[in-house]
């Protein structure tokens, strides 16, 4: 009884028809038939903003996709590919502690991301996305830059990603 129940069990497993959405270990959902991915050198277009945003922009998301995805990265015209500019770099106050002093600044930034997946054309989208981070008012900008620039950059490519592979 025991051996035609795995007769049975391998049988129905080599039956069941594929699937033609491939799942990653991050959950994310990949085209079977993608094999690259090209993340193009994004532009920095801010006047306020540090030369190289765009740049460590750039390396961050081609890292999240690699290290996410079975996808081999590309230079340029990969099967998915990403391509955009960071368009908004903004300091602003957000806690206002008396008449002219405030409490908090926030650091904003703004990246435009252009999707393009060559076997699914309604998974292409054009989107800004956007984060900030918070830090003293007592504290410099040029000295909490780069920290703060990490951790707004871990969070939008994460949003890139989810709404990529996601669908979020």
């Amino acid at each position: 009884m025991k051996f035609f129940l795995k007769i049975v069990f391998v049988l129905v497993l080599f039956s069941t028809p594929s699937c033609k959405i491939k799942y990653s270990l991050s959950g994310a959902s990949i085209p079977v038939e993608a094999q690259t991915v090209s993340v193009a050198f994004f532009t920095n277009n801010t006047t306020l903003g540090s030369p190289t945003l765009a740049q460590r922009f750039t390396e961050k998301l081609r890292d999240v996709v690699s290290s996410q995805t079975r996808l081999g990265l590309v230079s340029q015209n990969g099967d998915l590919q990403f391509e955009g500019s960071i368009a908004d770099y903004n300091v602003s106050p957000v806690a206002i502690q008396s008449t002219d002093l405030a409490g908090l600044n926030r650091l904003t930034i703004t990246v435009n991301v252009k999707y393009n997946n060559k076997f699914d054309a309604g998974k292409n989208f054009e989107q800004n996305f956007t984060r900030f981070a918070d830090y003293k008012s007592t504290e410099n900008i040029n000295d909490k830059e780069a920290e703060l620039v990490q951790e707004i950059y871990r969070q939008l490519t994460e949003d890139v990603f989810n709404r990529a592979f996601n669908n979020w």
